[in-house]
Protein backbone atom coordinates (compact mmCIF):
# COMPACT_ATOMS: atom_id res chain seq x y z
CA UNK A 1 0.00 0.00 0.00
CA UNK A 2 1.04 2.94 -1.09
CA UNK A 3 2.35 5.52 2.19
CA UNK A 4 -0.12 8.79 2.43
CA UNK A 5 1.83 12.21 2.38
CA UNK A 6 1.23 14.13 6.15
CA UNK A 7 -1.64 16.48 3.80
CA UNK A 8 -3.44 13.67 2.62
CA UNK A 9 -3.52 12.49 5.96
CA UNK A 10 -4.37 15.95 7.70
CA UNK A 11 -7.14 15.98 4.70
CA UNK A 12 -8.73 12.45 5.54
CA UNK A 13 -8.35 13.34 9.53
CA UNK A 14 -10.23 16.44 8.51
CA UNK A 15 -12.79 14.75 7.23
CA UNK A 16 -13.52 12.05 9.81
CA UNK A 17 -15.34 15.05 12.10
CA UNK A 18 -18.09 14.59 9.99
CA UNK A 19 -20.98 12.88 11.70
CA UNK A 20 -21.19 8.65 9.98
CA UNK A 21 -17.49 9.40 8.65
CA UNK A 22 -15.17 6.48 9.64
CA UNK A 23 -11.56 6.06 8.22
CA UNK A 24 -12.74 4.18 5.14
CA UNK A 25 -15.29 7.00 3.96
CA UNK A 26 -12.80 9.68 4.77
CA UNK A 27 -10.67 7.71 2.61
CA UNK A 28 -12.90 7.95 0.11
CA UNK A 29 -13.55 11.36 -0.16
CA UNK A 30 -10.20 12.67 0.24
CA UNK A 31 -9.59 10.83 -2.93
CA UNK A 32 -12.34 11.93 -5.13
CA UNK A 33 -11.43 15.08 -4.20
CA UNK A 34 -8.18 14.91 -4.92
CA UNK A 35 -8.62 13.03 -8.40
CA UNK A 36 -11.99 13.97 -9.47
CA UNK A 37 -12.77 16.94 -8.11
CA UNK A 38 -10.44 19.67 -7.04
CA UNK A 39 -12.36 22.60 -8.34
CA UNK A 40 -15.19 21.27 -5.76
CA UNK A 41 -12.83 20.78 -2.88
CA UNK A 42 -11.82 24.51 -3.04
CA UNK A 43 -15.14 25.36 -2.78
CA UNK A 44 -16.10 23.33 -0.18
CA UNK A 45 -13.29 25.11 1.50
CA UNK A 46 -14.17 28.29 0.80
CA UNK A 47 -17.19 27.56 1.61
CA UNK A 48 -16.61 25.83 5.21
CA UNK A 49 -14.07 28.27 6.00
CA UNK A 50 -16.53 31.43 5.40
CA UNK A 51 -19.65 29.64 7.14
CA UNK A 52 -17.15 28.67 10.09
CA UNK A 53 -16.37 32.58 10.15
CA UNK A 54 -20.04 34.02 9.44
CA UNK A 55 -22.50 31.89 10.71
CA UNK A 56 -24.28 32.64 13.63
CA UNK A 57 -27.34 32.39 16.14
CA UNK A 58 -30.84 34.20 15.36
CA UNK A 59 -30.95 36.64 18.94
CA UNK A 60 -34.59 35.33 19.32
CA UNK A 61 -34.92 31.60 18.24
CA UNK A 62 -30.87 30.71 18.56
CA UNK A 63 -30.96 29.08 15.30
CA UNK A 64 -28.11 29.51 12.83
CA UNK A 65 -28.45 32.69 10.06
CA UNK A 66 -25.78 34.64 9.07
CA UNK A 67 -27.64 37.90 10.63
CA UNK A 68 -28.84 39.10 13.65
CA UNK A 69 -32.18 37.31 13.03
CA UNK A 70 -33.11 34.19 10.91
CA UNK A 71 -35.63 34.64 7.83
CA UNK A 72 -38.22 32.64 9.95
CA UNK A 73 -38.22 35.34 12.92
CA UNK A 74 -38.51 37.96 10.74
CA UNK A 75 -40.97 36.74 8.28
CA UNK A 76 -44.02 39.27 9.56
CA UNK A 77 -46.49 36.05 7.60
CA UNK A 78 -45.93 33.82 10.57
CA UNK A 79 -47.77 33.42 13.97
CA UNK A 80 -46.06 34.90 16.83
CA UNK A 81 -48.49 33.53 19.01
CA UNK A 82 -46.77 30.15 18.73
CA UNK A 83 -43.55 28.99 19.42
CA UNK A 84 -42.72 25.41 18.72
CA UNK A 85 -39.29 24.53 20.67
CA UNK A 86 -36.74 21.92 19.08
CA UNK A 87 -33.69 20.60 19.68
CA UNK A 88 -31.57 20.90 16.59
CA UNK A 89 -31.79 23.59 13.94
CA UNK A 90 -31.96 20.09 11.40
CA UNK A 91 -35.43 19.54 13.55
CA UNK A 92 -36.46 22.93 12.02
CA UNK A 93 -35.79 22.10 8.18
CA UNK A 94 -38.16 18.72 9.34
CA UNK A 95 -41.12 20.71 10.64
CA UNK A 96 -40.99 23.01 7.55
CA UNK A 97 -40.73 20.34 5.07
CA UNK A 98 -44.39 19.29 6.21
CA UNK A 99 -46.00 22.82 5.36
CA UNK A 100 -48.41 22.53 8.70
CA UNK A 101 -46.60 25.05 10.83
CA UNK A 102 -46.66 28.58 10.42
CA UNK A 103 -45.36 30.35 13.83
CA UNK A 104 -41.82 30.81 15.38
CA UNK A 105 -39.57 28.67 16.51
CA UNK A 106 -37.15 28.51 19.64
CA UNK A 107 -34.15 25.68 19.18
CA UNK A 108 -32.05 25.11 22.47
CA UNK A 109 -29.24 23.15 20.75
CA UNK A 110 -29.84 20.25 22.71
CA UNK A 111 -31.74 18.70 25.90
CA UNK A 112 -30.91 18.85 29.61
CA UNK A 113 -28.18 16.74 31.27
CA UNK A 114 -27.38 17.24 34.26
CA UNK A 115 -24.91 14.71 34.59
CA UNK A 116 -23.02 16.58 31.13
CA UNK A 117 -23.29 20.25 33.04
CA UNK A 118 -26.15 21.19 30.61
CA UNK A 119 -28.93 22.71 32.57
CA UNK A 120 -31.85 25.25 32.23
CA UNK A 121 -29.04 28.19 31.37
CA UNK A 122 -26.60 26.08 28.76
CA UNK A 123 -30.41 25.68 26.40
CA UNK A 124 -31.14 29.29 26.44
CA UNK A 125 -34.78 28.80 28.55
CA UNK A 126 -33.66 32.40 29.97
CA UNK A 127 -34.27 33.65 26.34
CA UNK A 128 -37.52 31.77 25.99
CA UNK A 129 -39.18 32.58 29.42
CA UNK A 130 -38.05 36.79 28.59
CA UNK A 131 -40.63 36.28 25.18
CA UNK A 132 -43.05 34.36 27.06
CA UNK A 133 -43.50 37.68 29.24
CA UNK A 134 -43.34 39.60 26.49
CA UNK A 135 -46.83 38.54 25.84
CA UNK A 136 -47.42 38.12 22.65
CA UNK A 137 -46.73 34.04 22.95
CA UNK A 138 -49.89 31.99 23.61
CA UNK A 139 -48.59 28.69 23.63
CA UNK A 140 -45.19 26.60 23.70
CA UNK A 141 -44.88 23.67 21.45
CA UNK A 142 -42.55 21.15 22.61
CA UNK A 143 -41.02 19.08 19.77
CA UNK A 144 -38.41 17.26 21.97
CA UNK A 145 -36.84 13.82 21.05
CA UNK A 146 -38.72 10.94 23.10
CA UNK A 147 -35.66 10.02 24.59
CA UNK A 148 -35.34 9.97 28.15
CA UNK A 149 -33.49 13.52 28.33
CA UNK A 150 -36.16 14.73 25.48
CA UNK A 151 -39.00 13.81 27.80
CA UNK A 152 -36.99 15.73 30.63
CA UNK A 153 -36.87 18.45 28.76
CA UNK A 154 -40.14 18.86 27.69
CA UNK A 155 -41.58 18.35 31.02
CA UNK A 156 -39.39 21.18 32.72
CA UNK A 157 -40.12 23.69 29.69
CA UNK A 158 -43.84 22.38 30.32
CA UNK A 159 -43.88 23.45 33.88
CA UNK A 160 -41.94 27.17 33.36
CA UNK A 161 -43.98 28.11 30.33
CA UNK A 162 -47.21 27.16 32.64
CA UNK A 163 -45.81 29.20 35.63
CA UNK A 164 -45.22 32.05 32.73
CA UNK A 165 -48.83 31.99 32.48
CA UNK A 166 -48.92 30.47 29.25
CA UNK A 167 -50.01 27.36 27.57
CA UNK A 168 -47.93 24.10 26.80
CA UNK A 169 -48.48 21.56 24.47
CA UNK A 170 -46.56 18.33 23.23
CA UNK A 171 -46.43 17.16 19.52
CA UNK A 172 -48.27 13.50 18.92
CA UNK A 173 -46.45 11.30 18.18
CA UNK A 174 -46.99 7.15 17.41
CA UNK A 175 -48.29 4.84 14.57
CA UNK A 176 -46.76 6.24 11.71
CA UNK A 177 -49.63 7.25 8.49
CA UNK A 178 -50.13 4.58 6.48
CA UNK A 179 -48.20 2.08 9.05
CA UNK A 180 -49.47 -1.49 10.22
CA UNK A 181 -49.98 -1.98 13.66
CA UNK A 182 -48.04 -5.61 13.72
CA UNK A 183 -44.62 -3.43 12.61
CA UNK A 184 -44.99 -0.85 15.10
CA UNK A 185 -43.19 -1.25 18.55
CA UNK A 186 -44.70 -1.68 22.02
CA UNK A 187 -43.69 1.71 23.62
CA UNK A 188 -44.53 3.51 20.53
CA UNK A 189 -47.88 1.93 20.11
CA UNK A 190 -48.13 2.54 24.07
CA UNK A 191 -47.55 6.17 23.38
CA UNK A 192 -49.91 6.27 20.46
CA UNK A 193 -52.71 4.90 22.81
CA UNK A 194 -52.33 6.98 25.56
CA UNK A 195 -52.03 10.26 22.90
CA UNK A 196 -55.29 9.31 21.48
CA UNK A 197 -58.05 11.84 20.47
CA UNK A 198 -61.97 12.27 20.15
CA UNK A 199 -63.20 11.83 16.75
Amino acid sequence: MMATTSLIEQLIESLRCLPGVGPKSAQRMAYHLLERDRDGATRLAGALTTAARDVTRCSQCRTFCDSTTCDHCADPRRDGATICVVESPMDILSIEHSAGYRGHYFVLMGHLSPLDGIGPQEIGLDLLAKRIREGTVKEVILATSTTLEGEATAHYISEMVRELGCRASRIAYGVPFGGELEYVDGATLSHAIAGRKEV
